[in-house]
């Protein structure tokens, strides 16, 4: 009975993979407006009723792929987050680095969760924890060079709602930082999503693109506003 039960879950988890597998080829092909349940079924040689046991919705579906794609770029940037230790600088660069490079190497999934919202879907709560990660990571770097007393942030003077909100943020992410580094954390990451955006859909052409140089030096000019200090050479 035990070795029957793992079987059919087995079974149930590669048909689940080769679903999800499917909808993101066709994320690819025709965005996720395009993105149909009787396609995908079509495509994997499939009844429409025999997918719906997977997944009841096309929003069900999507909300399956957005969790996905926000836990692969979580565990990247925890990783690179994770490396280098006490220099903070490089482990802001490691972070920054795996977002862009999981973005370029994924830009469909990357709109489906930082791009336009998908008409008629709303994200359930189930997708807050995985959307946390990749910004708690990033903040992480703050915390622990705050931490390591080598943070120099300045006292902004932040409005009572704005300080109010820092507070909010610094507790909801375990973040024992001062508010004026929480906000200008959140700045930083606002921006780098926003300039990651600009290179994938194109505001760049004709500008800054290839946009190496511009995303690296960018990094580096977001850690002096965050209150970084410089790495062992210097830099």
């Amino acid at each position: 009975m035990n070795a029957s039960r793992t079987a059919r879950e087995r079974a149930r988890a590669e048909l689940t993979r080769e679903i999800k597998e499917e909808a993101r080829r066709q994320l690819r092909a025709s965005g996720a407006q395009g993105l149909s349940l009787r396609a995908v079924a079509r495509e994997l040689g499939m009844v429409s009723s025999a997918l719906y046991r997977y997944f009841p919705s096309r929003d069900r579906l999507l909300t399956e792929l957005i969790i996905d794609a926000y836990n692969v770029l979580g565990d990247r940037v925890e990783r690179a987050g994770a490396a280098d230790g006490d220099d903070f600088r490089a482990r802001w660069r490691a972070c920054c680095a795996a977002v862009r490079e999981w973005a370029i190497a994924n830009p469909h999934e990357y709109a489906l969760v930082y791009g336009s919202p998908v008409p008629g879907y709303e994200a359930p709560e189930t997708t807050v924890g995985p959307a946390s990660r990749t910004p708690i990571a990033l903040l992480a770097v703050v915390r622990d060079a705050s931490r390591a007393g080598v943070l120099r942030v300045p006292d902004d003077g932040l409005a009572p709602e704005l300080d109010a909100q820092a507070a909010r943020t610094a507790g909801l992410a375990e973040l024992d930082v001062p508010e004026p580094a929480v906000v200008r954390g959140v700045i930083a990451w606002t921006q780098l999503f926003g300039m990651i955006g600009f290179e994938l859909f194109g505001h760049l052409d004709g500008s800054m693109d290839p946009a190496d140089a511009f995303f690296a030096h960018t990094v580096d000019l977001m850690a002096d506003f965050i209150g970084l200090p410089a790495g062992p050479d210097g830099r």
